[in-house]
């Protein structure tokens, strides 16, 4: 199936420049939902992964429902103050400024096998920051998948520790 056809782009959106990918056109299409939930699985099922992680907030729209098919459980990372236990955080950079990511501590168990999932690779910032954070509470980093990947910004490049895939690339 062809998922790009199915994401709608917004131009000038959030700001005159941006060529927004707008998932809502995909995810609210039954048939194609599923679809693309299926292709990550059969991409991601040979890791043999035991958890996904998501970060916030699409990383839970394709994370929880691929844990769902594989059988597995879900990790989500959060923005500081969203959850209520022990945390670990790793700040990154962006354009203009910082961010911070956060994980329960005890969110997975030292050597848990885990693949990190998301809508979008764009820089590959959120990505690093979110396996640095794997790598603080000691799980096995498997690799990473994305519904789209926007090419020319090069994110593959910050995340070559680490296998990486994307079902549709800009």
């Amino acid at each position: 199936m062809d998922f790009k056809e199915h994401i709608r782009v917004i131009n000038d959106f959030p700001k005159e420049g941006i060529s927004y990918k707008d998932i809502t056109t995909l995810l609210r299409n039954g048939e194609v939902f599923r679809a693309s939930i299926d292709a990550l699985v059969e991409r991601i099922k040979p890791w043999q992964p035991e958890v996904i992680v998501g970060p916030e907030a699409r990383g839970f729209l394709l994370g929880a429902p691929l844990a769902y098919a594989l059988g597995i459980g879900f990790v989500p990372v959060r923005k500081p103050g969203k959850l209520p236990g022990k945390t670990v955080r790793e700040t990154y950079a962006l354009e203009y400024g910082f961010d911070t990511l956060a994980v329960h501590a005890d969110a997975i168990a030292p050597g848990t096998r885990v693949v990190i999932v998301d809508d979008l690779l764009a820089t590959g910032g959120t990505m690093l920051a979110t396996a640095n954070l794997m790598k603080k509470i000691g799980a096995d980093m498997l690799g990473m998948g994305f519904l789209i990947e926007l090419t020319f910004l090069n994110g593959r490049e910050k995340l070559t520790e680490y296998p990486v895939f994307s079902l549709v690339q800009y």
